[in-house]
């Protein structure tokens, strides 16, 4: 076979090689393309948080809070964050689906065991605080039994939850970056004040 005749045959070689690779795909269902769905935020999803104690904590419950949201809302997930991200007034809809969405958090989290107990967040919560050096050492000088049986965290986190304003934080919001960070970090010291305010009252 001379060289002419070898490039004449090169185009046909490969129009098979493309239609043997069409023919995989379509036999391996590729001809049925469907553009991915938002995920229901109405099924429990597993939330893990790679932070630990206090932060950890509240970033779970947020997560997880916004799930229960836009399933109240019946809104996906990514729609609500949207919505929420853009400056602006909120509507009481979405101020009471989040409180609503954050306390059902916290139920979840007590129910499947993964709410710590109280004496595990008192340090955190004792070393930002105001108090004085000698309330801070009676604190800590009491037992873990004592604490825990006194402080149940599903109270702590729910009365922190009902203290924040989140109509005032949502319409703070500028980003999509900004919501998670900033409702976060709002629980996150609420919890701490809930904990300190407890905490004053068994000394």
């Amino acid at each position: 076979m001379n060289a002419t005749a070898r490039w004449a045959g090169l185009p046909v070689l490969a129009l098979v090689l493309v239609a043997l690779v069409v023919g995989v795909q379509l036999g391996n269902g590729g001809g049925s393309y469907e553009p991915l769905k938002p995920a229901d935020p109405c099924a429990e999803r597993e939330v893990t948080s790679r932070a630990e104690g206090i932060e950890g904590l509240t970033e779970q419950l947020v997560l997880i809070g916004i799930d229960e949201a836009a399933c109240t809302l019946q809104v996906s997930r990514e729609e609500l964050t949207l919505e929420l991200a853009r400056p602006g007034e909120r509507n009481d809809a979405q101020v009471d689906a989040l409180r609503d969405g954050l306390k059902t958090a916290v139920t979840r989290m007590k129910d499947d065991g993964t709410l710590p107990p109280a004496s595990a967040l008192v340090d955190e919560a004792l070393e930002s605080s105001d108090l004085n050096g000698f309330l801070k050492t009676a604190i800590r000088a009491l037992p873990d039994g004592v604490i825990d049986a006194a402080l149940k965290t599903d109270d702590v986190l729910t009365r922190a939850i009902d203290k924040l304003d989140l109509r005032d934080l949502l319409e703070n919001l500028t980003s999509q970056a900004d919501l998670e960070q900033q409702i976060g970090a709002a629980v996150e010291e609420a919890v701490k004040d809930s904990l300190r305010d407890r905490l004053r009252n068994l000394i």
